[in-house]
C-alpha cells in the first residue's frame, strides 16, 4: 500500500519520491519546483521539510537562491539504492537465505545481468 487512510505516504516514501524528482530534474530545484512534480499534491511545507531533512542526512545539497534554497541530489540513484539494499541485508541473521531468495525472485533477465556482473567483478 502506498498511502495510509489519511492519504499519507509511509515513512521514507516521500523522501524517495523527492529524491526521484531531484534525480530527474538534472539541476538545482526549489521546494516549489519539486512540489509541482510530486503526485498527490503534498503541502509545500511538507516538501520543504522533507528536502531539508534530505540535506541534513547528506542525501541532498542545498544552496541559497534568493530568500530560499535550491536542492540537488548528493547521491546517484544506483548508489542510494545499493546502500539501502546493503543496509537491509546487514540487519538480517541469515544473509545467505536472504540472498538466495532475492536471486530466486529476480526476473530472468535481471538474474542473467547479476551473473554477468559477478563474472566481470563489478558494474558497467
Amino acid at each position: 500500500m502506498s498511502e495510509d487512510d489519511r492519504g499519507r505516504r509511509p515513512a521514507g516514501m516521500l523522501e524517495d519520491a523527492v529524491l526521484a524528482v531531484l534525480w530527474e530534474g538534472g539541476g538545482p530545484m526549489s521546494p516549489a519546483d519539486v512540489q509541482a512534480v510530486l503526485p498527490g499534491e503534498p503541502a509545500y511545507t511538507t516538501v520543504m521539510t522533507t528536502m531539508a531533512r534530505l540535506a541534513r542526512k547528506g542525501l541532498a545539497t542545498r544552496e541559497r537562491a534568493g530568500r530560499g534554497f535550491v536542492y540537488s541530489a548528493a547521491v546517484d540513484e544506483a548508489g542510494h539504492t545499493a546502500a539501502a539494499m546493503n543496509e537491509l541485508l546487514r540487519r538480517r541473521r541469515d544473509r545467505a537465505a536472504v540472498l538466495a531468495r532475492f536471486v530466486s525472485e529476480l526476473a530472468p533477465e535481471d538474474e542473467e545481468m547479476l551473473q554477468r556482473l559477478l563474472r566481470e567483478g563489478g558494474t558497467d
